[in-house]
C-alpha cells in the first residue's frame, strides 16, 4: 500500500540496549525453557513434558490396556500436532523408550513390533510398530477427569494439556529419569516399586522419619536388566541423603560345569544401559589385544534371555581372577552415577535427598485426593438436587402432569409452583415412607430434569430407587464432608490407595519382584598381567630389520632361521611367556614388550613397530630381558653414560620412555647390565679406558657424565668386570681371552686412554 498525502507516515519504532543486556536475557530464557519443559522431571509424577504429553494424547485417542492396538505414527502426529511442536522423530523415540523393558522398570507404553533391543539395535520405523498404554499408566491417569490436576492451554490454544499428571505411584523413582539441561544435569535410577510403597507407608507413619530407616526400607536401586549391586551400605546411604552418589554394578555370572576339569563362565544380567552387542565387542578386542591372557574366549547365545559365555584359556585359571579381570577392563562392571535434581511442584529445580522426593509425591497425592474429593462433593450436590425434584413430582405426580400438560410454559409453572402445600400419598408398601420437601420453590435443573424425565420412570419401583441412591449419595457426601476436614483420614486414603497399588504391581508378581541383588565387595584388586599369563618357556628372534617373534620352547640359538629377503638374524634369547622385554632404541628411549604378546613363530613374525611407536628411521640397540633390581650402563655414542636402575625404565604405553638425552647426530650405543666393580671403555680409536664403577653417577634419565674423551670418533663399546676376575674379550679367532691385570690402562673417568692390548678384537666390541 502506496503512502497517499493524507496518510499518516508510521515511524518504526526502535529501541536499544547493551549487548550484554540483551543476550544475557535471551540466554536465560532459552536455558529456563530447558530446564523446565525439556530436561528435568517433575517430582510429582517423575515426568518430562514429551512423555506427559504422549501419555496424555494416547488418553485422548482411547488407547486402554485391554483394547486395540494403534500405529505409532498416528500417536506420534497427533502427540506433535496437538502438544508438542517438536520433531516427530524425537517424539517417536521418546514413546519407543517408554516401552523398552531393558530401560523402563516399569513400562508405561505396551509396544508391538521392533522397539529396539538391549544390543542397541534401533526401534523400526514408526508406521511399522504399533501401541497402548499400560495398566500402571493408567493408574498415572487415574482422576484425571475429576479435576484432580490443573490444567493449561497447548502451544496454539485450540486444546488443553494437563500440568501435571495425577500419579497414583512414585513414578520418578520408580522409572528413574535422565536429561542435560543447561548448566545442570539430572541422573536418577529405577526402583522396586514394592519398597518404594513401603517406603511412602514409613513416611505417613513419621513424617520425621531418619534417613537411615528409610533405606532400611529402600535398600538402592533396582535396574530392569539386573545385575549385583556391590556398592558400600554407607555410600549408598551417603548418597540417597545428600541426593548425589554412584552406584557400582557388576553383571551376574555363574560357573557352568563341562565335565572332565572344564567349565566355562555363564553371564546371565549386564549392568543398566550397557549394551550387549557393544559389551561383546570390547571382551572380543581384550582377546584380540591379548590384554587379558586368561580369556580365551567369548560368545553370546542370548535369545530372549541374555547368555554371554566366557571362556578361560585353562582349566587351571581361576574363575574370580578372570571376572576381577574383566570388572576392571570392560563394562561387566559400571558405575551408575545418580544426581536427583528435579523440579519441585514443576517450578524450582532442585538436588533433593530421597526423603524430599518421596515427600514431594506424597504431597501431591494429598492435593490430588482433596481435589477429587471435592470434585466428587460438587456432583453428588448437583444429582442430590436432582433427586429432590424427582422425588417431588412423585409426591405430587397429578399436579406436575397437570402443569406439564395444559400449561404454556411448563418450566416457569413448575418454578412459581409452591408445593409446600404437598401432602402424603397413599402407599401399599408397609416400610416405604416418602420424605416430604421441605418449604420452597424448584430450582431451575430440577424443573429441566422433570421435564426431561421419561413415562416410564414414573414406576413404583423407580421412586424407590430414587430414594435409596439418595440416601447413600448423603451418606457417601457426609463421609467426604469427614475426610476433607480430617487430616489423619486423608493420610489414611492414600495408605489405602498405596496398598492396592502394591498389591497389584508388589513383590509377589512378576514384573514386582526386585531384579537387582547386593553383594558385599570392595575395591577390585589389581591382578598383575603376569599372574594371568601361562608361564611357558619361548625363544625369542628378532631380525636386522625389526621382524620379531616367539617360537615355543627353547630351541637352539645357533640354529638357522628364516628370514625375508635382505633380512638376518640380529637378536637370539631364551625367556618366558611372562617375562617383559627391554627394547631400547638409538634414540634413548625404552619400550616394554611382552613375551605373552609377541606374535607366534610361524612365519617371519611380525614388525616390531606394530606393537611400539618405534619411529622408521630409529634403529633399535639392544633387546634384553628385563629383570627387577639390576643396574645397567647405559652410554651413547659421543661417550657419555651413567648407571641406571632397571625398575626405572618400564614403559607403561606404546610411546615408550624417555631415558637417555641425546643432540642431533649422536644415537644410544649400549645397554648393559652391570655386573662387576669396574668400567672398561673403548673408542672408535681402539683407545682402553679403564675406571672404577663408582665413578658413575646412578640417574633415572639424562645425559650422564662423560665417560672417555675423544678427539675423533666417539664410543665403540663398553662393559663392566670385577677387578679381581680381569676384563674378557674374545680374540679374532672366536677364544675367549682374559686380562687379569688391566692397570696398565687404568685412568680417571673422562680421560683418553691408551691403545688397546694386543689380540682386542678388530670391530672394537669386547663380546
Amino acid at each position: 500500500m502506496s503512502d497517499t498525502p493524507d496518510s499518516p507516515k508510521i515511524e518504526p519504532i526502535l529501541t536499544s540496549e547493551p549487548l550484554s543486556r540483551a543476550i544475557g536475557e535471551r540466554y536465560l530464557t532459552y536455558a529456563l525453557s530447558t530446564i523446565m519443559h525439556r530436561a528435568l522431571p517433575d517430582a510429582r509424577d517423575g515426568l518430562k513434558p514429551v512423555h506427559r504429553r504422549i501419555l496424555w494424547a494416547m488418553r485422548r485417542l482411547r488407547l486402554t490396556p485391554t483394547g486395540g492396538f494403534l500405529k505409532s505414527a498416528k500417536i506420534s502426529g497427533d502427540t506433535m500436532g496437538d502438544f508438542h511442536p517438536h520433531g516427530d522423530a524425537a517424539i517417536y523415540d521418546a514413546m519407543a523408550r517408554l516401552a523398552q523393558d531393558f530401560n523402563m522398570r516399569y513400562p508405561l507404553v505396551d509396544g508391538q513390533g521392533n522397539f529396539g533391543n538391549i544390543d542397541g539395535d534401533n526401534p523400526a520405523s514408526s508406521r511399522y510398530t504399533e501401541a497402548r498404554i499400560t495398566t500402571l499408566t493408567e493408574a498415572l491417569l487415574e482422576g484425571i477427569d475429576e479435576t484432580a490436576v490443573d490444567f493449561r492451554p497447548n502451544y496454539d490454544g485450540r486444546l488443553e494439556e494437563p500440568v501435571v499428571l495425577p500419579a497414583a505411584y512414585p513414578n520418578l523413582l520408580a522409572n528413574g529419569s535422565s536429561g542435560i539441561a543447561v548448566g545442570m544435569a539430572t541422573n536418577i535410577p529405577p526402583h522396586n516399586l514394592d519398597e518404594l510403597i513401603q517406603g511412602c507407608h514409613a513416611m505417613i507413619a513419621d513424617p520425621a522419619i531418619s534417613d537411615e530407616a528409610l533405606v532400611a526400607l529402600i535398600p538402592g536401586p533396582d535396574f530392569p536388566t539386573g545385575g549385583v549391586i556391590v556398592e558400600s551400605r554407607s555410600a549408598i546411604l551417603d548418597a540417597y541423603r545428600t541426593g548425589r552418589g554412584a552406584f557400582r554394578t557388576r553383571a551376574k555370572w555363574e560357573v557352568e560345569d563341562l565335565g572332565r576339569g572344564t567349565w566355562q563362565i555363564v553371564v546371565t544380567e549386564i549392568p543398566y544401559q550397557v549394551q550387549k552387542s557393544k559389551l561383546i565387542e570390547k571382551l572380543a578386542e581384550l582377546i584380540n589385544l591379548k590384554k587379558i591372557p586368561l580369556l580365551a574366549d567369548v560368545r553370546d547365545e542370548s535369545a530372549e534371555d541374555v547368555r554371554i559365555v566366557i571362556e578361560p584359556r585353562s582349566r587351571t585359571v581361576e574363575p574370580e581372577v578372570l571376572m576381577a579381570a574383566l570388572f576392571k577392563n570392560s563394562d561387566l562392571e559400571t558405575r551408575f552415577s545418580m544426581n536427583m535434581n528435579v523440579l519441585i511442584d514443576g517450578k524450582v529445580p532442585k538436588v533433593c535427598s530421597l526423603k524430599e522426593v518421596l515427600r514431594a509425591f506424597l504431597d501431591h497425592r494429598r492435593d490430588v485426593l482433596q481435589r477429587r474429593s471435592q470434585h466428587r462433593v460438587e456432583k453428588i450436590d448437583h444429582r442430590l438436587e436432582v433427586l429432590e425434584g424427582f422425588i417431588l413430582t412423585f409426591l405430587n405426580l397429578d399436579r406436575v402432569i397437570d402443569i406439564i400438560r395444559y400449561d404454556d410454559d411448563p418450566k416457569a409453572a413448575l418454578m412459581a409452583e409452591d408445593w409446600s402445600r404437598t401432602h402424603k400419598r397413599a402407599t401399599s408398601e408397609k416400610d416405604y415412607v416418602p420424605p416430604v420437601p421441605g418449604e420452597g420453590e424448584l430450582t431451575e435443573l430440577q424443573a429441566e430434569s422433570i421435564l426431561n424425565m421419561r413415562l416410564r420412570s414414573l414406576r413404583r419401583l423407580e421412586e424407590m430407587e430414587l430414594i435409596r441412591e439418595r440416601d447413600a449419595l448423603m451418606k457417601e457426601r457426609a463421609e467426604l464432608a469427614d475426610l476433607l476436614e480430617s487430616d489423619r483420614l486423608q493420610w489414611k486414603r492414600i495408605g489405602e490407595e498405596l496398598e492396592a497399588i502394591r498389591t497389584q504391581f508388589g513383590k509377589d508378581t512378576a514384573l514386582g519382584r526386585r531384579r537387582s541383588a547386593f553383594a558385599e565387595a570392595g575395591e577390585i584388586e589389581e591382578v598383575s598381567y603376569e599372574a594371568m599369563i601361562e608361564r611357558e618357556p619361548i625363544t625369542v628372534i628378532c631380525s636386522q630389520m625389526g621382524w620379531i617373534r616367539a617360537m615355543k620352547g627353547h630351541v637352539d640359538l645357533a640354529a638357522e632361521q628364516k628370514f625375508k629377503d635382505g633380512d638376518g638374524a640380529r637378536f637370539a634369547f631364551h625367556c618366558e611367556t611372562t617375562d617383559k622385554i627391554l627394547l631400547i632404541a638409538a634414540n634413548g628411549r625404552f619400550y616394554t614388550l611382552l613375551g605373552a604378546n609377541l606374535p607366534g613363530g610361524r612365519g617371519m613374525g611380525e614388525p616390531v613397530r606394530l606393537m611400539v611407536d618405534l619411529p622408521n628411521d630409529t634403529e633399535i640397540t639392544d633387546l634384553m630381558i628385563f629383570r627387577s633390581g639390576e643396574r645397567l650402563l647405559i652410554a651413547s655414542t659421543a661417550g657419555d653414560g651413567f648407571l641406571l636402575p632397571s625398575d626405572e625404565v618400564l614403559a607403561q604405553t606404546r610411546a615408550g620412555k624417555q631415558v637417555l638425552t641425546v643432540r642431533d647426530g649422536v644415537k644410544t650405543a649400549l645397554c648393559r647390565r652391570v655386573t662387576g666393580d669396574m668400567v672398561a671403555v673403548v673408542g672408535d680409536n681402539r683407545k682402553l679406558l679403564v675406571f672404577p664403577l663408582a665413578e658413575l653417577p646412578e640417574m633415572a634419565k639424562g645425559k650422564g657424565v662423560r665417560l672417555q674423551k675423544y678427539k675423533d670418533g666417539g664410543l665403540s663399546d663398553a662393559t663392566t668386570y670385577q677387578k679381581a676376575t680381569g676384563l674378557t674379550w674374545k680374540d679374532p679367532a672366536g677364544r675367549t681371552r682374559a686380562e687379569p691385570d688391566m692397570s696398565e690402562w687404568e685412568a680417571a673417568r673422562a680421560t683418553a686412554g691408551r691403545m688397546a692390548p694386543r689380540g682386542f678384537p678388530r670391530n672394537n666390541k669386547f663380546d
